[in-house]
């Protein structure tokens, strides 16, 4: 690609050489053709759009490098990535558990082994019955998770999200708020394909 674009510099720049030597042959008489000099316009038109045309090939080689060295969307497990968080590949960064039900939420944070770190709950920060099943029981219990994961060096985290709970979201907004910097976030919550038969209807 490099080759062609500066192939066709070369070959702009011969018909501008030509184009200004046949125009001065021509005649000097000749100094205003449609309101402009009209050896020097044409020349310098098409030298500076010959020069355009190298600055885009330019611009277009160093987006395309840029955009392969980083994206929006995180790396796929296993690829080679020079992107690093805290000297850290995306493999070897702690992962939060985020499991969410309707009557609890729970956050686990493992490393990237697999072992566990830190385990929180809205039950173990002191709510109980029906308000552990609120937003703000989860955002507490995020920020006692993020509290507790920073004392250990954590500082970045990967979300893996599980369940239809009302804490889901609060829980990713407690752990941002404790310190951490949530760099992926993954919706994990299981799917039936009409696997099992649901409960028998209620009677009303």
């Amino acid at each position: 690609m490099y080759k062609l674009n500066s192939v066709l510099v070369g070959s702009v720049n011969n018909v501008c050489r030509q184009l200004s030597a046949s125009f001065s042959t021509i005649g000097s008489s000749h100094k205003v053709l449609n309101g402009c000099e009209s050896v020097g316009l044409l020349q310098r038109t098409l030298c500076t759009s010959a020069v355009r045309r190298q600055e885009t090939a330019a611009s277009t080689t160093s987006s395309a490098k840029t955009s392969r060295d980083s994206s929006i969307f995180p790396p796929i497990i296993g690829e080679e990535s020079s992107l690093r968080w805290g000297g850290k590949r995306f493999e070897e960064i702690p992962i939060a558990h985020v499991k969410a039900t309707y009557n609890n939420t729970h956050i686990q944070l493992t490393e990237s082994t697999g072992q566990s770190m830190v385990r929180t709950s809205c039950g173990t920060e002191g709510f109980k019955n029906i308000k552990k099943s609120t937003p703000i029981a989860a955002q507490t219990a995020g920020i006692s998770a993020a509290a507790k994961a920073t004392a250990k060096g954590v500082k970045f985290v990967r979300v893996v999200v599980k369940g239809l709970g009302p804490g889901r979201l609060s829980a990713i907004k407690g752990l941002t708020m404790g310190g951490l910097e949530v760099i992926s976030i993954t919706d994990n919550t299981p799917v039936p394909h009409n696997g099992c038969r649901p409960r028998k209807a209620r009677r009303t």
